[in-house]
């Protein structure tokens, strides 16, 4: 009503500035709020609570988040064909059918779609998520068991060796996923889970010490589980094909704000941690996941002969070629070519493969100079960038490649030296030899 009285006080020509400015104005907060939704799928409306501190940090980084139980009515992810959120977060590991809409080829769908999604499990894991992880390719503990360690556990553990202290250097070495190096151990209660050997998307988070197995916590051991003999996995993610973050923690305590900010300690330890490294863990997790981190796209590609500044309509055979991509790296909510990783490699790629590699120049430009082979036809210009904890780059640029003109080959090849001088002997032999026969005079003979 203020903005109608506004308008209707200003001049008729002016208002139709204004108008289509303000339109434009709100449909561009409209489009920003309904970026980064995120649905919370919460086993009881307490977790919201005792997780208070991770999602407070998703709230500070932009995410609009939805909070509903696993087993609200009302729950929906896709409507009319279109999802209705950008990232999922199950945190109702006991779930034993979702509410609404919702089920496991929903989900897989959601994820195949594009979809992130964190999936949070417990010792008390239910059917649907137990089937949504064997779709991924990992298979979870029985019920009611959890990864034991005799020799790694918290001072305050009530007697089953389940808190477990996660050393830091079991972490993959990737700190684009897991953040930058810490010094805190990880405190760690859930079930224990194994992952598909032959599955080539399944990274391990965290894996246990040598000495930690899962079994049952109050039963003895009188048989040899699927994760005994092994170390078992305490958390890891998935970056299927398509980039989409699809992360597993068998513990649904690993964000809690009791794991966070606990006093922490090991019977053998010498000395006490003030503060768990689970924070800034779970922070780092949760931004690699939700494509805060790790996202690379290619930007502007360039392809010219050494001392030109345009590509040819075709390169010629042995042609010094000059080549040059910038790599785009997110920073915020922005791509800027600010990815600077040291050396990456392009490929000319025919039947033949050749391998060259690019070098950074500046702020994200790459820039290699190679001769083409001698050889012509239809090639491509391939970067093909795939490192752990970044999206798959990929750029090709097709370009034609033709033998040397007649009027581009060499007027004299040296290789060719002695052809030339027996051509030019012979000559000279037949001008002297023909001197000699026009002006020798042979002797008469007598009678």
């Amino acid at each position: 009503a203020m903005m109608a009285a506004f308008l209707s006080s200003l001049p008729l020509w002016l208002c139709s500035l204004l108008i289509p400015f303000v339109l434009v104005t709100v449909s561009h907060l409209q489009v920003a709020q309904a970026g980064d939704k995120t649905l919370v799928l919460l086993e009881n409306v307490n977790l919201k609570d005792t997780h208070s501190l991770f999602f407070r940090s998703l709230a500070d980084r932009g995410f609009e988040l939805t909070y509903k139980t696993a087993d609200d009515p009302s729950l929906s992810l896709i409507k009319y064909g279109e999802f209705l959120y950008e990232h999922l977060i199950i945190f109702s590991p006991s779930v034993e059918d979702f509410g609404g809409s919702i089920n496991v080829e929903t989900i897989t769908t959601f994820i195949d779609g594009g979809g992130n999604v964190l999936v949070a499990a417990s010792s008390d894991i239910g059917e649907p998520l137990r089937e949504l992880g064997s779709e991924c390719g990992i298979e979870f503990d029985e019920e009611k068991t959890a990864v034991i360690d005799h020799h790694n556990y918290d001072i305050s553990d009530p007697g089953q060796h389940t808190l477990i202290v996660a050393e830091p250097e079991n972490l993959l070495k990737a700190p684009t996923i897991v953040g930058k190096p810490k010094e805190n151990p990880i405190l760690f209660k859930g079930v224990g889970m194994v992952a598909d050997p032959d599955n080539p998307l399944v990274l391990d988070i965290l894996t246990g010490s040598s000495t930690s197995y899962s079994f049952f916590p109050d039963k003895p051991i009188t048989q040899v589980s699927s994760t005994m003999g092994c170390r078992p996995i305490e958390f890891l993610v998935l970056p299927l094909r398509n980039r989409v973050g699809w992360l597993v923690s068998p513990q649904c305590k690993l964000n809690s704000d009791f794991k966070i900010s606990t006093l922490q300690s090991n019977p053998g330890m010498v000395f006490r941690y003030t503060q768990t490294g689970n924070y800034e863990l779970a922070v780092a997790l949760s931004r690699w996941v939700f494509k805060e981190e790790g996202v690379l796209r290619v930007g502007q590609v360039s392809h010219h002969p050494v001392g030109e500044t345009t590509p040819p309509n075709a390169y010629t055979i042995t042609d010094l070629v000059e080549y040059n991509i910038v790599i785009e790296k997110l920073s915020s909510v922005n791509l800027v070519p600010r990815f600077t990783q040291g050396v990456i490699a392009v490929e000319k790629a025919e039947i033949m493969v050749f391998v060259y590699l690019l070098y950074c120049v500046k702020g994200g430009k790459y820039h290699v100079q190679f001769k083409l082979p001698d050889v012509y036809g239809v090639f491509q210009f391939k970067v093909d960038y795939n490192r752990l904890g970044y999206t798959h780059l990929y750029s090709s640029t097709q370009v034609s490649v033709r033998p040397l003109q007649h009027t581009q080959y060499e007027r004299f090849i040296p290789s060719a030296y002695p052809y030339y001088a027996s051509a030019f002997s012979m000559t000279v032999g037949l001008f002297l030899f023909s001197i000699v026969f026009l002006h020798m005079k042979e002797k008469e003979k007598s009678d």
